[in-house]
């Protein structure tokens, strides 16, 4: 018996590790094929073909991922070595002139000056000085830079908060995966305790760019039905917490000892500073995956109904988030949003991918967004959309 019976009754588990590109290739093309050893479902699979070429396309770019996993890494890894290199010596001349003379200066990966390949692309580490607390862009504005900043090396992270926030730093953490060997999940935490209530802020690290488990991720499209909640994506709510043999129990084991699970463990803190400042408040935010858990976090503590914690949301802020569920999911999310009077803000930019995975389809049978989006063209226009109509022009939507 597979552990996904053992906490739901219907799921749908890709399994691309234990196919072959031929096996693929006979299920694109015939309904009738063996999937028993990929495809992992509580009822029979059925479909026409344009339901087995999404599952395809998902089964194929793991699979492709699973292949290019460890040069795409050290890729990564290279690359970001040799930006830091250019940068802690002065650009390319003055690197060889200071290795030519002995002075050449070797980037440390934990140090507070070392930076991710993203943000070597987008240097900007100060909050927009225009947009003070009380503004109602400033929770937007303050969420998407530490989404970007999460991508970062806790030492980078912490200077950044300190030095230039003038905001106390919480934490940034490893959390586990139970479905993968090593802890996978990372997230910040800080307080701007300059404002009046203070405000928590919980920002989860997206999808690297050159990290395959990532990527697989977003692309998949297995799911677990929760009785009441709907469809949720396999994958986020793994990265999230879930258990392997129980699902989503209220309360865990969590010791000294223990693995950290990032839902339980972010809950607890959250439990311990909201009770020594009663008026403070928290907001949810992160980029791609990091989205993805931002809102699934909310979703998680609405099924164990953790109404204390929920009236202390501010607000969820996502940025290029991928579809998380399907529309009984989408459903359940919007009345509780709604209840607890929790706003939820999910920007999109131009042609990002992101947004757009998992695939969906005609029936929704897989995944779909909810609530509005909130949608910047090339120039920085925006427009909000809700179920694909254009509600209104936003003015002055640059951030």
């Amino acid at each position: 018996m597979s552990s996904e019976k053992q906490f739901c009754e219907n799921y749908f588990v890709l399994k691309p590790e234990n196919a072959s590109f031929y096996d693929l290739a006979s299920f694109l093309f015939s309904s009738k094929s063996e999937t028993s050893k990929f495809i992992e479902c509580s009822e029979e699979l059925k479909g026409d073909f344009w339901i087995r070429w999404y599952i395809f396309n998902s089964l194929f770019v793991q699979k492709l991922l699973l292949k290019v996993g460890k040069p795409m890494v050290l890729i990564g890894y290279v690359l970001e070595l040799w930006l830091n290199l250019l940068s802690s010596n002065g650009g390319l001349l003055r690197l060889i002139t200071n290795f030519f003379t002995g002075k050449m200066v070797r980037p440390n990966r934990s140090s507070a000056k070392f930076r991710s390949v993203l943000a070597i692309l987008d240097q900007r580490v100060e909050l927009d000085k225009r947009i003070s607390y009380g503004n109602r862009k400033y929770n937007a504005s303050l969420s998407i830079m530490a989404s970007k900043l999460s991508y970062e090396n806790e030492a980078f992270i912490k200077t950044i908060i300190k030095d230039h926030w003038n905001m106390e730093f919480l934490g940034f953490n490893n959390y586990w995966n139970d479905y993968l060997e090593d802890a996978a999940t990372k997230a910040i935490m800080f307080q701007d305790t300059r404002v009046d209530p203070k405000l928590i802020v919980v920002a989860f690290r997206g999808t690297e760019p050159f990290d395959p488990e990532g990527w697989r991720t977003d692309v998949d499209l297995s799911w677990y039905e929760f009785e009441g909640v709907g469809k949720t994506h396999s994958g986020f709510m793994k990265a999230l917490g879930l258990q392997k043999d129980k699902g989503w129990p209220k309360e865990i084991e969590q010791g000294i000892n223990q693995k950290k699970y990032a839902y339980y463990e972010i809950r607890q803190r959250l439990r311990e500073l909201l009770q020594k400042n009663e008026n403070a408040k928290f907001i949810l935010t992160g980029h791609s995956l990091g989205a993805a858990l931002a809102i699934l976090f909310l979703t998680v503590l609405a099924k164990h109904e953790e109404e204390w914690l929920m009236n202390k949301l501010e607000g969820v802020y996502t940025f290029g988030q991928p579809r998380v569920g399907d529309n009984l999911l989408g459903g359940y999310m919007e009345k509780k949003l709604k209840q607890y009077d929790v706003r939820y803000f999910r920007f999109v930019y131009c042609n990002d991918i992101v947004p757009r995975v998992p695939y969906d389809d005609d029936d929704n049978d897989f995944f779909t967004h909810f609530g509005p989006c909130l949608y910047y063209n090339s120039f920085y226009k925006g427009k909000i959309w809700l179920n694909g109509v254009k509600l209104c022009i936003l003015l002055e939507c640059r951030f």
